[in-house]
């Protein structure tokens, strides 16, 4: 038995309907980002799995899966405090983050850049408050060399200023939208380690690790996303935090380099791995940017392109 609805209940559906098409359009990454999947979406689109519980992404990055997907119930988490607080301050204060963002941009010169890049160094920046760290962090990422975030091993931002003209700095119609998603849905946010972001992840959660890379050779590494490098013992943890997924009858997706390392530490039954292409944008050495074979990894699950 269907409900009567009113004109103006219709005009509120409707509307509500209208809002979340809008978010679901307009909400995007921020923030351009070393290994961002904006690129790869449509190849990964094709390895989701045919329905799941909850969502989980432990290396959040710029969110660009996270946004394609706007689950309603998630965790994301990141080892980068400064790029966790972007996330934070977007769902709280969204407004406020936008007009500072303006007012660097209007201050955008090489000087007022350095300036700001130096706050880090300095003893009182642990005393800035969420907002302004979060608009420093998307002004630098917004203005420095070939939009890459890297810090030294003491922590601090240390990108030269790339001479953009007339660079957005935040879209206000990207930051609203994400911070209507972010209080629409349940997204748990935190800042720590992978392994315990996944720590509650039951029977049913697809999880989708995109760790940091591990160097197709020598001189490929990109290690300055954060304080602590993501090398080899690290990516054998990863593995085994995947391999425990899996006996909790938990829906995996992995990214990484299509490394001999990463081909050998999969290489095991329960496991399929794809090479796909993918397409990287930013890297220090223009070179070595363009088209390069990357892996998904998925525990063979069912496909939400093979249900039936």
């Amino acid at each position: 038995m269907s409900e009567n609805i009113s004109p103006q209940q219709e005009t509120t559906f409707s509307e509500k309907l209208a809002e979340k098409s809008f978010n679901q359009l307009e909400a995007k990454p921020f923030l351009k980002w070393a290994g961002g999947k904006r690129q790869l979406l449509s190849v990964i689109q094709e390895y989701l799995p045919a329905k799941y519980t909850e969502y989980y992404e432990p290396f959040i990055g710029a969110g660009a899966m996270l946004f394609s997907l706007q689950p309603q119930k998630s965790t994301i988490n990141d080892s980068n405090s400064e790029l966790v607080n972007c996330y934070q301050v977007i769902r709280d204060q969204p407004e406020e983050l936008l007009r500072l963002c303006q007012q660097h941009r209007e201050n955008n010169t090489k000087e007022y850049y350095y300036q700001l890049r130096e706050q880090d160094r300095q003893d009182d920046f642990a005393l800035r408050t969420p907002v302004e760290r979060a608009a420093r962090i998307i002004y630098l990422n917004k203005t420095c060399f070939n939009g890459l975030f890297r810090v030294n091993n003491s922590g601090q931002f240390n990108v030269p200023y790339g001479k953009y003209k007339n660079p957005v700095i935040a879209d206000p119609t990207v930051i609203r939208a994400i911070s209507a998603y972010l209080n629409q849905a349940q997204v748990h946010i935190f800042n720590g380690d992978f392994e315990q972001a996944v720590s509650k992840a039951q029977k049913g959660a697809f999880i989708y690790f995109d760790p940091p890379y591990y160097p197709l050779s020598n001189t490929s590494s990109f290690t300055g996303y954060s304080m602590n490098s993501f090398d080899e013992k690290e990516q054998a943890r990863l593995k085994k935090v995947c391999d425990e997924l899996t006996k909790r009858n938990c829906q995996v997706l992995a990214s990484n380099s299509a490394a001999p390392l990463i081909k050998s530490l999969y290489d095991d039954p329960n496991y399929e791995v794809v090479e796909v292409k993918a397409t990287r944008t930013i890297n220090a050495v223009a070179s070595k940017r363009g088209r390069i074979n990357e892996l998904l990894i998925y525990n063979k699950y069912m496909l939400k392109k093979d249900q039936k």
